[in-house]
């Protein structure tokens, strides 16, 4: 570069080809600094792809936090308003609720409330389960002092109705059988969470259940006769038995001969 008036030579620099490419490097690489800077630090992240879905998560879990300290804090501005009513002399200090019963009413509250659709599954449910109960209903009439014996074995536990135990615990042996204690139809054949069965059979009003069954013979709805197998004990274990009249409770020491 020269000086128009003098022609001197006020500035110069070289060209080549080594030093474009490393000026052009330079370049590139204090862009790419600044971008990363920019997107690790700023919120400029979120407008790039796969980081909006992180946002929202974290949108999710902060709204839920701030749903649980509004109801954190409605508890408190009652417990409060509880204390500055009790303060002033103006309530009673056995009135005074604490924090879980506080909570206690309002789940309560949240419970008691139902709607139509509610209302409407709550009919469909027990209309269903009086339905399957009374489904086979057996006319013949039932006397409880000539009960078939359920299963041989040993009573190890006798039934408290005031434990709300409503069965007797027998030891049975090894490839015992399940017997009917009436002829009825087996209403209810359901294989349990310990993969061992319960048994209901009705006779009109008159229910025999059998829970701890280990195998089953009859499937539901099959019309038995008393005596009948019903079930096999795979090995010594205990067989719960249950007896019910019209819904009222019968003890099945009292009417068995075990």
């Amino acid at each position: 570069m020269l000086d128009d008036l003098t022609l001197r030579e006020v500035f110069h620099f070289r060209v080549s080809l080594l030093g474009v490419i490393s000026i052009i490097t330079i370049t590139l690489l204090a862009l790419i600094v600044l971008l990363s800077v920019l997107i690790v630090y700023t919120p400029l992240r979120n407008i790039l792809p796969g980081y909006s879905a992180s946002l929202r998560q974290q949108l999710i879990q902060e709204s839920a936090r701030v749903d649980s300290l509004q109801s954190s804090l409605s508890v408190q501005r009652q417990y409060l308003d509880v204390i500055k009513l009790v303060t002033a002399g103006d309530i009673a200090t056995d009135s005074v609720q604490s924090l879980d019963s506080l909570q206690r009413v309002e789940k309560e509250q949240l419970v008691a409330q139902t709607n139509e659709v509610t209302e409407t599954f709550k009919a469909q449910y027990e209309q269903k389960e009086h339905d399957r109960l009374m489904l086979y209903d057996n006319t013949i009439p039932t006397n409880v002092r000539q009960l078939y014996r359920p299963v041989r074995g040993v009573v190890v536990q006798p039934a408290r109705p005031d434990l709300h135990v409503y069965g007797v615990l027998v030891r049975t042996a090894k490839s015992e059988n399940i017997m009917a204690t009436t002829r009825g139809t087996l209403v209810n054949v359901e294989r349990m969470a310990d993969n061992s069965f319960t048994m209901v059979l009705q006779n009109g009003t008159f229910l025999t259940i059998y829970r701890h069954v280990s195998r089953t013979l009859k499937a539901q709805g099959a019309a038995v006769e008393q005596g009948e197998s019903l079930g096999i004990m795979d090995a010594e274990q205990d067989v719960q038995i249950e007896l019910w009249d019209a819904g009222q409770f019968i003890n099945p020491e009292e009417v068995i001969v075990w």
